[in-house]
């Protein structure tokens, strides 16, 4: 934590029970229209972008299916019929349901719809391989194509570079089984992934972890004495470079954690965290879209809120940094990576702290189990470890050496 000009060591906390936000100053862009009317009107998308180079106009607010099960057709279908068109999910979500859902819901809407999925291509993997994993997914999505394949959870540049990749995807494209391709991340070295694909020339669409408790730019607003944000300081500069070549940037993670329920008491005039948090991370020009996972109607239409802005609320920046205040202890930021060497053992700290993010923030315990049964190492090393190398570790004051093994336990 920095020092003040006073020379006092002041917390987040107490920050804000000192009332310094008041005085701060901060700029705010209006809206049109106020976040009640938003909430009064019928929840709608009400703004479509241009995504890249494909000029593909998708929803701005669209439908994250990584926690989707079998039978939640209607779910996808109120999202459709709230005009969302762009449907994203993965060959792994919930064992394949996913995609079936969404094959079964979209059935007779191909041509109105963009569907997505994606595939963990290794540095080894074959292109064989490669495309078996990709009619999987066309089978159970019920099409002969997708619109965007993506490269999933990339968080080492030799998965790019995997020569048997390029060759699956000319091969994919010319049989009609793709139309562009992507990579996806929201890892440590995500920022070094998103430059080699953005240089490469080869892919189409980034989609990348990105939420206001990644930028430093956020915490300036109110601060600069304050050292809380996360290690992403080159993501902006990258969105603004895939812009500059076409790529289009769909960003993902955008809720910091979702704990929306911690944030009720706090919520005026109809405006909602989730909302606040969408409206900031679209009102950046460089953005096309953001995914969020939709499990409920209700959540569907309090999100869909947002849809259209193109600028901050009055009442959003204390809302979220009240969001950050509360959780920014507990909560790990995607891509942050500090902690990467911190354990002699070579337990991903990271990795292991996001899926327990998905089972105590979201509350989806099969989602964290499905997601923690893929690290290629998980905590285990941590139930037989005294000297906890990995206490101190966290910049942002996580206690990493007292969650990882309850986490363990939960998750394995």
């Amino acid at each position: 934590m920095k020092r003040s000009h006073t020379g006092s060591i002041m917390g987040r906390r107490e920050f804000l029970k000192r009332g310094v936000l008041a005085g701060v100053g901060v700029s705010i862009l209006p809206l049109a229209g106020s976040a009640s009317a938003s909430l009064e009107a019928a929840p709608r998308v009400r703004r479509y972008s241009t995504l890249g180079r494909t000029g593909l106009r998708i929803s701005d607010i669209s439908f994250g299916a990584s926690r989707l099960t079998s039978g939640e057709e209607d779910l996808v279908r109120h999202a459709y019929d709230c005009g969302v068109n762009y449907f994203d999910s993965a060959d792994t979500y919930s064992d394949g349901e996913s995609e079936t859902t969404i094959g079964n819901a979209l059935k007779g809407k191909r041509d109105k719809v963009f569907l997505t999925s994606k595939t963990m291509a290794g540095a080894d993997d074959s292109r064989a391989s490669i495309m078996t994993a990709l009619e999987g997914s066309l089978r159970r999505l019920q099409t002969d194509h997708v619109d965007v394949y993506f490269n999933h959870a990339v968080n080492d540049p030799a998965r790019l570079k995997n020569p048997e990749w390029y060759e699956f995807v000319t091969q994919a494209k010319s049989q009609g089984k793709i139309r562009f391709t992507g990579m996806s991340g929201h890892a440590g070295n995500l920022a070094e992934c998103v430059d080699y694909a953005i240089n490469s020339g080869h892919f189409d669409v980034i989609l990348c972890a990105h939420n206001f408790g990644q930028d430093p730019r956020f915490y300036q607003q109110f601060t600069r004495n304050f050292d809380m944000v996360a290690r992403q300081p080159e993501l902006p500069r990258l969105m603004g470079k895939a812009n500059q070549h076409g790529v289009g940037v769909v960003v993902m993670k955008t809720l910091m954690g979702a704990r929306l329920n911690d944030m009720r008491p706090y919520e005026s005039g109809g405006a909602t965290f989730s909302q606040a948090a969408f409206r900031w991370v679209l009102s950046n020009p460089n953005v096309n879209g953001l995914i969020v996972s939709m499990t409920s109607r209700q959540m569907i239409d309090e999100y869909l809120g947002a849809s259209g802005a193109r600028a901050t609320a009055a009442a959003d920046l204390p809302l979220l940094n009240r969001y950050a205040s509360l959780n920014g202890d507990s909560q790990c930021r995607p891509a942050c990576n500090e902690c990467a060497t911190a354990c002699p053992y070579g337990v991903p700290i990271a990795d292991v702290m996001r899926t327990r993010m998905y089972a105590r923030d979201y509350g989806d315990l099969r989602f964290a189990r499905s997601e923690y049964a893929m690290l290629s190492s998980n905590a285990a090393a941590c139930l037989t470890c005294d000297t906890k190398p990995c206490a101190g570790a966290c910049p942002h004051g996580i206690a990493t050496d007292v969650l990882l093994v309850p986490t363990h336990r939960m998750l394995a």
